[in-house]
């Protein structure tokens, strides 16, 4: 039998317009393609290596030595950030959505025991894991964690700060305040905020990890590295515990970026491989959020986001959803149960907006790394005629005169 090799792959260009991964900065894509063949303990590698933990830790906002980065995605930073939970410890994790959902998984993997994974190897219901299933579209509110955390009294507490799955912005300050007030520690997935609002999270003093993402926010190649931060009473635990992985526990990974017992060392050892590559992007995705600065390009968010959620509720949808960076909505009346038919439709164009992955069905709009006028008006007017397509009514006069009306002299384009 003869084998035909398959012929070169060739990715067409798309607008990604849903909840992430966003555009790759054209800069961060050029650092990526000029970088040098080098090994991953050439000096400028590491170099590039030191400074990237020190940007992250402006970026975070935190004094946390444990800060740096894992390769690969958001979910590899937050396998690290899980790391810590071991088998039998008792934890309460907050779900609003299909990733908070996922994380609550993760969860109950980490902490089942051994006669529990053999109970339900693919989804272990450990007796120590308290899941709080929360409404799709509602949020996390700090009296939901203030009560709960006051019933189970758990080690451990999990949260999204940004649920993409429904589009929810969740309460960060009542989680952290009721992680201190009753010692737990806060573990929070920040891979959706990070990069695209303005936080700084030693103002959240019962959090213990964070962990987040390459190629959302800080709109980077989406193999990369992956932010995580860990307080020294996180990295005490894990001192005592220890962890059941090498490639994700904190303190092996810290090493690598020259970090150890919670002090920067002039070079890292070995832990794994690392791509000079992926170094250098990382490295000017940093440069650029740093340079533009996090409160400006949060505010510029929350401007664009005011346009496109304005035109699409023109078009008769309802939206949903509360964050800078992504609407979700309901299509209008005439249209319902269609969702999904619509975004194939967009997506066969290269449009690329996502459906959310759990009942009840809506459609999610990005603007990751569109924030500017010719692009936010683009999105708009690529659904309008996604609308019209499936046999929507769309006044396209109206659609145009909200944009010349909130680009024309009010935002930069």
């Amino acid at each position: 039998m003869t084998f035909q090799i398959f012929p070169p792959l060739e990715i067409p260009q798309t607008l990604a317009a849903g909840p992430g991964p966003g555009n790759t900065d054209a800069r961060v894509l050029k650092a990526f393609a000029n970088a040098g063949v080098a090994d991953h303990m050439q000096g400028d590698v590491l170099r590039g290596m030191v400074e990237c933990k020190h940007m992250l830790r402006k970026i975070w906002g935190t004094q946390n030595a444990y800060t740096f980065a894992v390769a690969g995605t958001g979910w590899s930073a937050l396998d690290t950030m899980f790391s810590a939970v071991m088998p039998g410890d008792k934890v309460v994790a907050f779900a609003n959505g299909t990733f908070s959902g996922i994380d609550a998984l993760t969860l109950r993997i980490k902490a089942a025991t051994p006669e529990e994974h053999a109970a339900n190897p693919m989804a272990p219901q450990a007796a120590s894991v308290t899941v709080i299933e929360v409404p799709h579209g509602q949020p996390v509110t700090g009296d939901l964690v203030e009560a709960t955390l006051a019933q189970h009294k758990p080690k451990w507490a999990f949260m999204a700060h940004w649920e993409t799955g429904s589009g929810r912005i969740n309460d960060l300050r009542g989680f952290s305040d009721a992680c201190e007030r009753h010692d737990v520690m806060g573990l929070i997935d920040a891979v959706s905020s990070l990069g695209v609002d303005d936080f700084s999270i030693d103002d959240f003093p019962g959090i213990a990890g964070w962990a987040s993402c390459p190629q959302k926010g800080l709109c980077c190649l989406p193999l990369t590295y992956a932010p995580v931060s860990f307080t020294d009473a996180y990295i005490a635990s894990l001192r005592t515990t220890g962890a059941y992985t090498y490639v994700h526990n904190p303190i092996f990974e810290a090493r690598h970026w020259g970090i150890v017992d919670g002090q920067d060392v002039e070079k890292g050892t070995y832990h794994r491989t690392h791509s000079g590559y992926a170094v250098a992007a990382f490295h000017e995705s940093l440069r650029l959020t740093l340079q533009e600065s996090l409160a400006k390009r949060s505010a510029s968010y929350r401007t664009h986001e005011k346009v496109l959620r304005d035109a699409v509720t023109e078009m008769g949808c309802e939206v949903t959803s509360d964050m800078p960076s992504l609407i979700v909505l309901n299509l209008p009346p005439d249209l319902a149960g269609r969702e999904m038919e619509l975004v194939q439709n967009c997506r066969a164009r290269g449009f690329g907006i996502w459906p959310t992955l759990s009942e009840p069905v809506q459609v999610r709009i990005g603007i990751l790394n569109q924030l500017n006028r010719d692009a936010v008006s683009r999105i708009v007017r690529l659904f309008a005629e996604a609308i019209r397509e499936l046999g929507g009514t769309v006044n396209q006069d109206a659609i145009e005169d909200l944009l010349e009306s909130r680009y024309g002299t009010s935002i930069a384009a």
